[in-house]
């Protein structure tokens, strides 16, 4: 216990007062001590069971089928076209080699015909036909005379 001396007026019964001393009250504190211990207020007895049973579950299973279609093209061409791709089509293109037989005009060599007008002379005996006239003229009153002709005309 402690005390503390208190200042003032002791009083004892009603009012008298005994001297000026200081008077002693005593100031009593307690203090709590908190201790723990364990006491069993029951027990618990835990088990465990496994149990199968079926359910059905609706399970998504997605996968891609491919659709190949052929499409006839029927062309040459003059270099390989590359793999493209049109909406969520991929066209791949399918190639062979072809041989080609061409008939083609092919020019060999040029005709370049002129004409030249050449005269030679080859002297020959033929037999030719002529056919000459004699007229004969007179005056009037005389008389023709034979063989004298008038004029000749050939």
């Amino acid at each position: 216990m402690a005390t503390k001396p208190v200042r003032g007026r002791a009083s004892t019964h009603e009012g008298e007062t005994v001297g000026k001393s200081p008077a002693v009250i005593p100031v009593i504190q307690e203090q709590a001590t908190v201790r723990k211990r364990v006491v069993e207020t029951g027990k618990v007895k835990i088990s465990k069971q496994v149990r199968e049973y079926e359910e059905i579950v609706d399970i998504p299973h997605v996968h891609e089928e491919v659709k190949v279609e052929r499409m006839p093209v029927g062309e040459f061409v003059d270099t390989a076209p590359k793999v493209r791709t049109e909406g969520e089509t991929t066209i791949i293109p399918v190639l062979e080699e072809r041989y080609v037989v061409e008939k083609r005009l092919f020019l060999v060599e040029e005709l370049h015909v002129r004409k030249d007008r050449i005269e030679t002379h080859h002297p020959e005996k033929i037999r030719v036909l002529k056919e000459e006239v004699d007229v004969k003229r007179t005056a009037p009153g005389e008389r023709a005379r034979k063989g004298t002709p008038a004029s000749r005309h050939g």
